[in-house]
């Protein structure tokens, strides 16, 4: 199988030469955040990089450079987490297209690794690209991209560090996963409130939590909110492959489909 197409890994040259073959650029998106016990800082990233080289090998598609940093105010209840402005994302996002819509480039996929809390700065960020730039721009998220599949596997709700994530890492990375600090926390229910993009009930918008409210997840699991005790290789791994070939499908329609 090719290997993932990194642009930082290629001279100029072999850029300008691989964006004649494929003409998409993915450019994953997390965040360095707390995630338990078990899991990596990194984890929203390294999320992200896999679902990114996995189509890459499927598609030829480049990816570019990985941005580690997404909005994380809540998460600020533990050391180690970065959070940083929506309004600083918004132009990170925005001058890395213009960058490469500069040299080529007229097509992007945005992953994103930090699940709702990234969507509403990436969305404002795509939207000028679109509008000021003239270049075509998605958004995937896994989240989002993944209703299908869930219920058949049989996965909790979205939390933080759940048994989906912890699945998805399980299969990707196992050599980060510490099972012996697993932990779980099913927050109280909030009636009217749900921050899963599969909940089918009425619901309010999604705003980030304080730090106050984050801190039983903390004194209970860690940070956590979910059930990562109920993670599952084999699950992680029809999770990954289905998000896979989502986002190749979505790859390859850009390059069939002109405006």
């Amino acid at each position: 199988m090719p290997s993932p197409k990194w642009l930082q890994r290629m001279t100029w040259e072999e850029f300008k030469l691989n964006l004649e073959r494929c003409d998409v650029i993915i450019i994953p998106v997390g965040s360095t955040e707390q995630h338990g016990g078990h899991l990596p800082l990194g984890t929203d990233t390294f999320v992200a990089n896999t679902l990114a080289e996995g189509a890459s090998e499927q598609t030829g598609a480049i990816i570019a450079p990985p941005v580690w940093y997404g909005w994380s105010p809540h998460h600020m209840v533990l050391p180690g987490t970065v959070t940083i402005r929506p309004e600083i994302l918004i132009g990170l996002l925005f001058d890395i297209i213009e960058a490469l819509a500069h040299h080529g480039a007229e097509k992007f996929v945005v992953i994103n690794g930090h699940r709702i809390v990234n969507i509403s700065w990436m969305q404002i960020a795509c939207e000028k690209a679109q509008r000021v730039l003239g270049i075509r721009a998605a958004i995937f998220d896994p989240s989002y991209m993944s209703k299908e599949i869930v219920p058949e596997l049989e996965f909790g709700p979205v939390g933080h560090g759940d048994e989906i994530e912890s699945s998805h890492m399980l299969y990707s990375y196992p050599e980060l996963y510490r099972a012996e600090k697993v932990l779980d926390y099913i927050p109280d229910y909030k009636p009217l409130l749900s921050a899963d993009p599969a909940f089918q009930g009425d619901t309010l918008c999604y705003i980030p939590s304080t730090i106050k409210n984050m801190e039983k997840s903390v004194k209970v699991a860690k940070g956590i909110s979910g059930s990562p005790s109920r993670s599952c290789k084999r699950k992680g791994e029809r999770y990954h492959k289905h998000l896979v070939q989502r986002l190749s499908e979505v790859i390859n329609n850009m390059q069939e489909k002109e405006e």
